[in-house]
């Protein structure tokens, strides 16, 4: 879910960043209001990637947060269960490392 929502956010950010990049271009041949009328309307499609940048950088903190704690009350709740899921993970990463 995390996963989908953060590609959903890059490709919003990248598409803003387009539009903003193709109205400067444009904005570039032109003179006088229209100019300006072009680059204010670039800024402002830059300003809205930044910002949902952020907010997609903050609710990746935040969920970030919420796995970390529910990690951490599962190994208080379960030390010996989690050290034995931790030598099982590394018993087969050796595995497959040495295999190589």
């Amino acid at each position: 879910m995390l996963e989908s929502n953060l590609k959903a956010v890059n490709d919003d950010v990248k598409k803003l960043i387009k539009d903003a990049q193709a109205l400067f271009l444009a904005a570039a041949d032109l003179t006088g209001e229209k100019a300006e009328e072009m680059r204010n309307r670039g800024m402002r499609l830059l300003d809205k990637a930044v910002v949902t940048a952020q907010e997609a950088q903050a609710s990746a903190r935040v969920a970030g947060r919420e796995m970390t704690d529910s990690a951490e009350s599962y190994v208080k709740e379960n030390p010996w269960r989690a050290l034995a899921t931790a030598a099982g993970v590394g018993f087969l990463a050796a595995l497959v490392l040495t295999k190589r």
